[in-house]
């Protein structure tokens, strides 16, 4: 398809990126364990992934990295996106060393790790992305997606959800031109595809890259994209090939470009076999001296911190970020993607609701009535109420886990090329939330709090219920902490199931704050079951009705008061005031 030609007077900034020398080993933070670096194996810390590699990626043209498994293609990619800084040589965008920040935001990055909110269609999809990426408004994102999904052929599934693969939505190929819809629709001036024929069949990785070269030729846009193994059509449609093996440059230029130098290596090209194929297949006839690698590599390096320290001080204010909407703006559009998301989990929003309403009766009913009857009356047994209540409460924090870790790598990708601020994600998220978790709280403390027969006050039974809606927020707010650095689902399980334990233990239930080691009473203020406990103790034995009621008596005389608790628990060191 042929996108209309721009006038001159339209056309946007154009991007010329150049790199020389380029070199880039891996470094211990670098591992999949991201900060536990520890575990990376030590005959990888110095192996390089790309070396000495000089190329060029002009405006107008499709450039493809090409090369055999291993060869340093997505890395050189990433590099060139800016989503890795740490390298060696010079990286220049436009004559000028790159400023990964900027370049993000007006660059549109397609990855192989295709990453989507399974209940949303594809119109959805794409409109929030428009939504968050565009100025404009409503109509402007709504025109902008009607135009795209056209152009990628994806009109025919609008309506379908993405899906997983347990609840199967659109194909592989229409996934993937989802995953290159959202990166361009806020027509970026540079565009990277990692794998851009990965998953489509060849008449619709032919229809992809026509699109692409169609963008280049006629909108002045800087194409880059990997590929493996092209059809002889798709390989027609190619500008420059950069040709990768083992992280050495072999080959930068056109295609006769490099059937001459397989020619002159004294290589015959079958008929059926395409130059860049072949190509791939004889890389070793190809490869180059690189010998006094290390020593060049040392210089550029230098060379390159050096430069970087000056451009640095030069452009302190173009690094400041400028985000395409408001504050209020980006967390009324997120809290609506929010919200689809979590009305349509329907299992996890009926199993949680039903979880609380029967745990309430049932906590309800084994705990019935241990006020109502003073000769029944223990005071450990309510203490035991409260402080299951809470382990109860705080328990289901892994469900959301794997949930959120899915939902992570969408975050990170969206929130790296500046759609919208990561405190407009926490805000959007808390107040969909809020709702929802005040419906579980309710459910929970309605009835177990009559049937326990707890304090018989109105007032106390809206603190009881606050604390337990504060601690199913703080439930959640726990797992998506450790869910932003913990790689996994199983250290994330393993880290807080621990966490939670030891948190617990020092609740003030199993010992009081002066029984605790001073070497271990910094747990005791970390600790999330302390504070609802103790909000929940002085709830019921706290203010001038807890001087009236006696917890502990013998032959008559009142022993222990329950503000006389209090302060043996160490929550009160003086009582005054009025009722709690």
């Amino acid at each position: 398809m042929e996108l209309p030609v721009m006038n001159s007077g339209d056309r946007k900034t154009q991007y010329r990126i150049k790199t020389k020398n380029l070199s880039y080993k891996l470094h211990p933070r670098d591992n999949k364990l991201g900060r536990f670096g520890w575990w990376e194996e030590p005959h990888n810390r110095n192996k390089y992934i790309l070396r000495n590699v000089s190329c060029e990626a002009k405006p107008g043209e499709v450039t493809a990295i090409a090369g055999p498994s291993g060869a340093g293609k997505t890395t050189l990619l990433d590099i060139l996106a800016g989503m890795i800084t740490r390298v060696s040589g010079h990286v220049l965008v436009n004559d000028q060393l790159m400023n990964a920040a900027h370049f993000r935001r007006v660059s549109g990055y397609v990855t192989q790790d295709e990453a989507f909110f399974p209940l949303l269609t594809v119109e959805e999809t794409l409109m929030f992305s428009a939504r968050l990426r565009l100025q404009g408004g409503l109509h402007k994102a709504a025109t902008r997606v009607r135009e795209l999904m056209k152009e990628l052929g994806l009109e025919h599934v609008a309506g379908m959800r993405i899906g997983t693969e347990s609840r199967r939505g659109i194909s592989g190929g229409e996934k993937r031109r989802v995953s290159i819809g959202v990166d361009l629709v806020h027509n970026p001036n540079v565009v990277m595809i990692d794998e851009a024929t990965s998953g489509l069949d060849s008449a619709s990785a032919l229809h992809v890259v026509s699109l692409l070269r169609s963008m280049a030729k006629n909108q002045g846009k800087t194409i880059v994209l990997t590929i493996h193994q092209p059809g002889f059509r798709i390989l027609e449609l190619f500008d420059n090939v950069v040709l990768l093996s083992n992280g050495i440059l072999l080959h930068h230029g056109s295609l006769q470009l490099l059937e001459e130098r397989l020619k002159f290596s004294g290589h015959c090209i079958p008929r059926h076999v395409n130059v860049l194929e072949f190509a791939i297949d004889v890389v070793e006839s190809l490869k180059i001296d690189t010998e006094g690698d290390d020593t060049k590599t040392s210089e550029t390096e230098e060379e390159y911190h050096h430069l970087r320290k000056i451009f640095s001080l030069g452009n302190e204010v173009e690094t400041q970020t400028i985000y395409p909407n408001s504050r209020f703006v980006e967390v009324f559009i997120l809290s609506q993607r929010f919200y689809k998301n979590v009305f349509r989990t329907r299992q996890l929003f009926t199993a949680r609701i039903l979880q609380s309403l029967i745990a309430g009766i049932l906590l309800g009913t084994v705990f019935m009535n241990v006020n109502n009857d003073p000769k029944k009356f223990k005071l450990q047994t309510q203490l035991g109420f409260f402080a299951f209540s809470l382990s109860f409460l705080l328990s289901p924090t892994t469900e959301a886990l794997p949930i959120f870790l899915e939902e992570r790598r969408i975050l990170m990708r969206e929130t790296s090329r500046g759609a919208y601020r990561v405190s407009s994600y926490v805000i959007a998220t808390t107040t969909v939330f809020l709702p929802f978790l005040l419906v579980v709280a309710l459910l929970y403390t309605i009835p177990v709090y009559w049937l326990v027969g707890l304090r018989r006050d109105f007032d106390g039974f809206l603190y009881f219920s606050l604390v337990v809606w504060l601690v199913v927020l703080m439930s959640n707010s726990f797992v998506t902490c450790f869910g932003a650095l913990v790689p996994n689902f199983i250290m994330g399980a393993s880290l807080i199931a621990g966490t939670m334990g030891s948190f617990f233990l020092f609740s003030g239930y199993f010992i009081s704050k002066d029984d605790i080691s001073r070497y271990w009473i910094f747990v005791y203020y970390l600790s999330l079951f302390r504070y609802p406990f103790e909000c929940f103790i002085i709830n019921e034995y706290g203010g001038e009705k807890g001087k009236g009621r006696c917890l502990e008596s013998v032959g008559g005389d009142c022993l222990l008061d329950g503000n006389g608790f209090l302060i043996q628990q160490g929550v009160y060191k003086k009582i005054t005031g009025p009722s709690g």
